[in-house]
């Protein structure tokens, strides 16, 4: 069987896109480079701006590309709220870069205009969980999006937490972190 083989442009920008995504979270985006983006890629800065418009503009294409996909991957499930937040924690194990990522964006970008496709998906989720209120699938105890809200921070807190509270919960093993959050969904909604 063959294999795909994206074209070139689509190979470039996806290069572009993987070695962004190490230089911002790492050093966040006042201070990332675009000639490192560029070299790191196998490619150059005069592609990212072809490509992205500018290193802004590849920022907010990054930011948005990891939620939607990491959503794409770990879909809302009102019906389970405590067994999504335990999905959604893997998903930030498995991208130790995430939670890094998305706190750049918090910093660096919270006064900039929105990101179109962050905003849509953010109120679909609230509207579901509006919706799972009314139904009685979930408690009312908070309004929708201050609920999901806290899921969602509940779910990637081990992943943000500071370097000086590490040691005070390092004997909590990975797959204690999990239940931990699983059951601290279950306690918020009082189940």
């Amino acid at each position: 069987m063959a294999t795909f083989t994206p074209p070139a442009a689509d190979a470039v920008r996806a290069r572009l896109l993987l070695a962004a995504r190490d230089e911002f979270a790492a050093v966040g985006l006042a201070s990332a480079r675009t000639e490192r983006i560029g070299a790191a890629a196998a490619s150059n800065k005069a592609q990212l701006f072809h490509y992205f418009g500018s290193k802004e503009g590849l920022f907010d294409a990054l930011v948005t590309r990891t939620v939607t996909e990491t959503l794409a991957e770990v879909p809302l499930d009102v019906d389970d709220l405590p067994g999504w937040a335990g999905r959604l924690h893997d998903a930030a194990v498995a991208r130790p870069w995430m939670p890094r990522l998305l706190t750049w964006h918090r910093l660096e970008r919270a006064t900039e205009v929105p990101l179109p496709a962050i905003l849509t998906r953010d109120a679909d989720l609230v509207a579901a969980v509006e919706h799972a209120q009314r139904a009685g699938v979930l408690p009312r105890s908070y309004r929708p999006a201050v609920l999901l809200g806290l899921v969602m921070h509940l779910a990637v807190f081990w992943s943000t937490t500071s370097a000086e509270f590490d040691p005070l919960v390092q004997a909590v093993t990975a797959p204690r972190r999990r239940q931990v959050v699983v059951d601290a969904v279950r306690s918020l909604l009082g189940t």
